[in-house]
């Protein structure tokens, strides 16, 4: 079992991270507010804190989390190989698609960032949301084998 430690939304293309301390998130929009909520397989980013925290170590920089720029920070969670697992967050559930595939922004923030976050699935996960909810920091977060 893990906790989520933190929320953030973008509302435009390349715009600053939002981070949030509530939010709403449903099957049409996501993170409410959020840029990409759009129904699909990317609709809400999730990141881990321990991945996070291994891919900081190794370019030796702390960096704040939302620079990843997930939807989602949550802890105690290995996201390794999760797809088409679900991810319970209070009455949320989204199911896993695939892996956060580094983008060239994390290039920017930092000349290592993009390759540390390309191991082992460091930069987290893409999701869908499956059922609506509404979601805080410090809500239980659960994996669990989708049906």
């Amino acid at each position: 079992m893990g906790h989520l430690l933190g929320i953030a939304i973008r509302h435009r293309k390349r715009g600053e991270m939002q981070e949030l301390a509530s939010a709403h998130v449903t099957v049409s929009t996501g993170v409410a507010d959020d840029f990409r909520g759009k129904p699909g397989n990317r609709q809400v980013t999730v990141l881990s804190m321990e991945d996070w925290q291994t891919t900081c170590n190794e370019i030796n920089r702390i960096l704040p989390w939302p620079t990843r720029r997930a939807n989602l920070y949550i802890e105690g969670i290995d996201l390794h190989n999760t797809a088409k697992q679900h991810l319970h967050i209070g009455q949320l559930i989204l199911l896993i698609t695939r892996e956060t595939d580094p983008c060239k922004r994390m290039q920017e923030a930092h000349e290592e960032l993009f390759e540390a976050l390309a191991k082992r699935w460091r930069g987290g996960v893409c999701c869908r949301v499956i059922q609506a909810g509404d979601i805080a920091i410090g809500d239980q977060v659960e994996l669990i084998d989708a049906p």
